[in-house]
């Protein structure tokens, strides 16, 4: 009797490594660093604390809206959903087409315009319309623009939102990238989160 060689049984093929968010970021990062700003997406002890102080959502009504400025790969926006904001009502504005494909996926509820957030007319655009926006969450890398520039995207913002309401940012830097004064606001500002990489600051302002 003849020796039939038995074929090899196939390997089963190797799992496909889902591509982390911190890889992502810093993928985008290398590719538009004054755009990015930061090589790895917020932690969730900073977004927590970014969200904490947007208002209390229990008192949003039907048209009320969140805006988001650079939401990333969304863990801030997670934190505000955690927080009781209705994801139908956060509007998105990201300047990467990537993330704002991911962000899609993640919050369909959301509304994601792919958009410069440093222009006025994507960030306030038909999505706003006639809205009572309660707060605006920044992650925008500001101190990669100018003065004007950065005074205009919070200032702009201030003038926009409910009267009181907060322009929520997060910085990395000592000094303040917008001076209260030169938009006529107030400010308040966290403790440093040291559990962030590396440790930021969330600094409030409020129209005065």
């Amino acid at each position: 009797m003849l020796d039939i060689p038995q074929p090899r049984p196939r390997k089963p093929p190797r799992p496909r490594l889902k591509v982390s968010d911190e890889a992502r970021f810093f993928k985008g990062w290398l590719q538009r660093p004054l755009i990015m700003g930061a090589v790895s997406p917020s932690s969730r002890c900073l977004g927590r604390r970014m969200a904490g102080y947007v208002p209390d959502p229990r008192s949003f009504d039907a048209d009320s809206r969140v805006l988001e400025l650079g939401p990333g790969t969304g863990v801030v926006t997670q934190c505000l959903i955690e927080r009781g904001v209705p994801e139908s009502a956060l509007v998105l504005v990201e300047y990467s087409r990537e993330f704002c494909v991911l962000l899609r996926a993640r919050f369909p509820k959301a509304h994601v315009i792919q958009g410069d957030a440093y222009d006025p007319g994507t960030a306030f655009g038909s999505h706003l319309h006639g809205r009572r926006l309660e707060a605006v969450v920044s992650s925008l890398p500001l101190f990669t623009k100018p003065d004007e520039k950065r005074e205009q995207i919070v200032g702009g913002s201030l003038e926009r939102i409910v009267p009181g309401a907060p322009f929520i940012q997060f910085s990395y830097a000592l000094t303040l990238p917008v001076k209260p004064e030169r938009v006529a606001a107030r400010l308040e500002t966290s403790p440093w989160i040291k559990r962030n990489l590396p440790p930021a600051r969330v600094l409030v302002y409020r129209a005065a």
